[in-house]
């Protein structure tokens, strides 16, 4: 009797333990993170709907055969605050619920994004009853006093009625979804930012500006878990790092301080719906970030958003964020992943200009950066997908994903070459790997053109001298890390496919096209894989 019961006590204890377990969610492995689905490492190969597409699921008829033919995996679609919640405290999921189960259908993974308060800067989602009633839910307001379309942080009814419809989404997911898991995670609001100005001036506004700065963000920058962003750290400094005092009396009287302090209350409002959401149904949850551009000052761009020279004011806010993540609209691909990617946030590319880049990127992003996903927007806007360079890329990272997510494959790392950009070395086990654009060849006649195609491969060292390199427009030199009186040769190159997680050779490569044998070569527009094995002689 005393055993059954302790049985009893001990599934009360462990069962929702494995509930959460089974939930989609982040874990930490080998310095990156993977998501887990089902318990099983995923990388969400994903597009992004236009605004507007998973309003009505007639509409989405002809999109979803699009996406099958791209190869994508997850589907990133909004969550309308308007359309749930169209009459105060009256919900309507019919919508959404049509969206799950279409997806469910396509087999397809969903992450949802919130449409609250805030989308794109504006409050143009949410609900006519809000929109219509600016006595209880203001607007922010411009240095001359003049409202904006932007609900304002400051006021705690705003944040009251977004967090209320937030919740029962939550709620709403977890009792539909919870077994199936379609959804994945969810984003918080859409490219948060303050425009026209640096700051709100709202009188609630000019109230917490006036006020202390919260104790929370002081005992942040005493004790940093993490390096401080330099924008930080010299607003800080030039202020004699004071420890306490109003937002100009810490940070000086700069747009650059109306920013810092815009973006903790962005933060801390976040922070508020995310950790309520997670409390009733705990999925990974993130915010984008619409990235700014040089040159241009606080409130000229969506200031003040989950941005690296503000991120320490958003991780220090905003604590049941999983990550932040950015938007690119904005050429320089390198230099903002490599912001956004550090020990406390990991990548991921919830939205990308579908252009003729996004190819080569995914590739990258995936196999340098180790990220959990990237996402084209607008993805259902091509006429053939079919021919998409998009779905080549995806069918690789496809293939490749038991490799990728395994944490005992020795190296994985990635490039990613234009003209401004040709080549790069790179160690792997017991050589260097000289990696250049295809076209640095000078066969192609495209070679002598002002820009060149966007080229990209990950390689995957499995053993100590045996790699799988996939992805298109790289060809490969080899020679022996720790002694130059060595030669690298190729001992045996294959070109192939994964089929069911096993090597599938089709063709057994050498002569021309290994140039007789001192290279590794994949095409400028041809996808593949190749199986190489290396040895070194006098």
């Amino acid at each position: 009797m005393r055993f059954k019961r302790f049985v009893s006590l001990l599934l009360l204890v462990i069962s929702p333990l494995c509930a959460a377990n089974s939930l989609p969610h982040l874990k930490p492995v080998n310095g990156h993170s993977q998501l887990l689905v089902k318990g099983q490492p995923f990388i969400m190969l994903g597009g992004e709907l236009g605004n507007s597409s998973a309003t009505s699921m007639e509409y989405m008829q002809p999109i979803w055969p699009k996406l099958k033919a791209m190869n994508i995996n997850t589907v990133l679609a909004p969550v309308y605050w308007e359309m749930i919640e169209p009459t105060q405290g009256k919900f309507d999921f019919s919508s959404l619920d049509a969206l799950i189960s279409e997806a469910r259908n396509q087999q397809q993974k969903l992450v949802l994004l919130w449409f609250g308060a805030w989308k794109n800067s504006m409050s143009s989602h949410a609900p006519g009853w809000i929109k219509l009633n600016q006595k209880t839910y203001p607007r922010i307001k411009d240095e001359k006093g003049k409202s904006q379309e932007i609900l304002t942080p400051f006021s705690t009814e705003v944040l009251k009625a977004d967090k209320a419809a937030f919740v029962t989404l939550m709620q709403h997911l977890k009792a539909s979804d919870s077994q199936q898991n379609t959804v994945l995670m969810v984003q918080v609001e859409n490219e948060i930012g303050m425009l026209p100005s640096a700051r709100d001036h709202h009188p609630l506004a000019n109230a917490k500006f006036n006020a202390p700065v919260p104790a929370k963000l002081i005992n942040y920058l005493k004790n940093p878990p993490t390096k401080l962003a330099p924008e930080l750290t010299n607003a800080w400094q030039q202020q004699g790092n004071k420890t306490s005092g109003n937002w100009v009396e810490m940070f000086g009287k700069s747009k650059r301080t109306d920013e810092l302090f815009m973006a903790w209350y962005y933060a801390d409002f976040v922070q508020q719906l995310a950790a309520a959401g997670k409390a009733v149904y705990n999925l990974p949850m993130y915010v984008n970030a619409a990235l700014n551009r040089p040159g241009k000052a606080p409130g000229e761009y969506p200031s003040a958003g989950p941005l690296p020279h503000v991120i320490n004011c958003w991780k220090a806010a905003a604590p049941a964020l999983d990550f932040l993540s950015p938007d690119f609209y904005n050429p320089r691909f390198k230099h903002w992943n490599d912001l956004y990617s550090r020990a406390d946030n990991p990548l991921f590319i919830p939205e990308h200009k579908f252009d003729e880049t996004v190819a080569a990127k995914a590739l990258y992003a995936i196999g340098h950066y180790r990220a959990l996903g990237f996402s084209p927007f607008s993805i259902e806007s091509t006429d053939k997908p079919e021919l998409e360079d998009l779905g080549k890329s995806y069918a690789l990272i496809k293939q490749l994903q038991p490799m990728l997510t395994n944490a005992n494959v020795l190296k994985v790392d990635a490039v990613l070459f234009d003209k401004t950009e040709q080549s790069q070395n790179i160690q792997f086990g017991d050589y260097i790997f000289k990696l250049k654009h295809d076209f640095t060849l000078g066969w192609s006649p495209d070679a002598k053109n002002d820009s060149w195609p966007m080229a990209a491969v990950i390689v995957i060292q499995t053993k100590q001298n045996e790699y799988f390199i996939a992805g298109n427009g790289v060809v490969i030199n080899f020679a022996v890390a720790k002694d130059d009186k060595l030669n690298a040769g190729i001992l045996s190159l294959q070109e192939g496919r994964f089929e069911q997680g096993s090597w599938h050779p089709v063709r057994q490569l050498n002569g021309d096209q290994t140039h007789q044998g001192r290279h590794v070569r994949l095409p400028q527009g041809r996808f593949g894989i190749q199986k190489l094995s290396l040895y070194s002689y006098e």
